[in-house]
């Protein structure tokens, strides 16, 4: 049953690690079961109330999942190792379209901001006891939500739109608790969930959002909370309309209380407008990144939401990081205020590079999905024979695992960064790859 691997320890938090530390390294794999808790408290000597303990604490960290007379078993996509595992090694001379990073060409240049920001700095440093969020920053951002038709509320910033999620689940929500995801969905966000105690409950996605039927039927079943992304959504490039939006809304409002979290870390690389959802539920949080529009290391994401939200978010920031460094929103502040991005011209680049791609490729008979940001979503019928057929041909894509949990099989493209030479010759391999064949859904 665990091959070579012994579990050890006396005490829970001993015998977790173990199991932990064994799943970390690959000796545990994903889907491997684990002794029956009597079994394995006979084997250690211990008493089979500490083993318990021990799988309800892996089961909290996501490490594992329970399913009746079925016993335990590492979970198919456990937190421990996340979605990684099933990565691609790219090798050498093999074109790189998995990455799901931003065009570098497209990103503005640091340097200035940042000087001229650490200059000010050296004027007047920022000491304990200032205020979280630059006032520059919280204008602009203030200005641009209310002209999104995002409801007004407190603002706070974040280490990005991931930490920003993770906050506001955990502002509200205890382990064992459901939440509604997208699916196919984004990775990280997949992985956060369990980490932190709480199932995932699957939402399909098409071309226009979440789709309004299953997000009843999740929270139906009783999901406290939803994670939704409004635009530019990863893997799929899926955009919430304004149809689509009313439907979810109205959905939302059948069940008050549900914790609404919306995630736009697109903005700014997009031309699609925003629908946003925030202010269905008596509690919501509204998530906006700058990493995709000024680069992936500032790390700030803007937070907005109802009162208790963000208080709880801010009270738990005081506690541990403190604020978001404050020369971070101001160079992003200036990076603002001196135009560094175009932002319609990159939405159009961005655009130009899904649109070509998808066009060569339903030429081929391939159907694609990709409304908004800065990949396509290609329904497969096998991913591993698809991603290892396109690395022969000399080009690497992400497999669809990475971001799925009952969705059908697919792999992402990454094109921020495809040219217009490449776009035949990958079309090409695709259809290959993939074989001609009826369109195929992603939900």
């Amino acid at each position: 049953m665990l091959g070579e691997y012994p579990i050890q320890g006396r005490g829970a938090a001993e015998i977790a690690a173990s199991v932990e530390c064994a799943v970390s390294a690959g000796d545990l794999e994903p889907g491997q079961l684990l002794p029956p808790m009597r079994e394995l408290a006979t084997r250690l000597g211990v008493n089979p109330n500490t083993v318990a303990a021990a799988y309800r604490s892996l089961r909290e960290r996501g490490v594992i999942e329970t399913a009746g007379r079925r016993g335990s078993r590492i979970r198919s996509k456990p937190a421990t190792t996340g979605r990684e595992r099933p990565h691609v090694v790219v090798p050498a001379g093999v074109r790189d379209l998995s990455s799901g990073n931003p065009d570098p060409a497209l990103l503005p240049a640091l340097a200035p901001a940042l000087a001229a920001v650490a200059e000010e700095g050296d004027r007047e440093p920022i000491l304990y006891g200032a205020e979280p969020v630059e006032p520059a920053l919280a204008r602009i951002v203030r200005a641009e939500l209310d002209a999104d038709g995002v409801p007004d509320g407190p603002l706070t910033a974040t280490s990005g739109s991931l930490d920003a999620v993770e906050r506001v689940l955990a502002a509200h929500l205890r382990p064992g608790d459901a939440v509604a995801v997208e699916d196919p969905g984004w990775g990280r966000t997949l992985d956060l969930i369990p980490a932190l105690g709480l199932r995932t409950v699957p939402v399909g996605v098409d071309d226009d959002g979440p789709r309004p039927e299953d997000l009843r039927r999740a929270l139906e079943s009783g999901a406290r909370a939803f994670v939704v992304t409004d635009r530019a959504q990863n893997p799929t490039g899926a955009s919430v309309s304004g149809p689509r939006a009313r439907a979810l809304r109205a959905a939302l409002r059948e069940h008050p209380h549900t914790l609404l979290v919306e995630d736009d870390y697109g903005h700014g690389t997009v031309d699609l407008p925003l629908h946003p959802l925030a202010g269905a539920t008596h509690h919501w949080a509204f998530v906006r990144s700058v990493a995709k529009t000024y680069g992936p290391d500032l790390r700030l994401a803007v937070l907005t939401g109802d009162s208790v939200t963000v208080d709880r978010v801010r009270g738990r920031q005081r506690l541990g990081p403190g604020w978001v460094s404050r020369l971070l929103q101001r160079t992003v502040v200036r990076l603002w205020t001196d135009g560094a991005v175009d932002a319609a011209a990159v939405a159009a680049a961005y655009r130009g590079r899904r649109e070509l791609l998808a066009g060569a490729l339903a030429e081929r008979g391939v159907r694609s999905h990709g409304r908004s940001g800065m990949n396509l979503w290609v329904p497969v019928p096998d991913e591993t024979a698809t991603v290892a057929a396109l690395l022969h041909a000399g080009w690497a894509v992400a497999p669809g695992a990475r971001f799925r949990l009952s969705s059908p099989p697919a792999v992402r493209i990454t094109v921020s960064t495809l040219t217009e030479p490449e776009v035949v010759p990958l079309a090409e391999a695709v259809a290959a790859a993939v074989g001609p064949g009826p369109a195929r859904s992603y939900v």
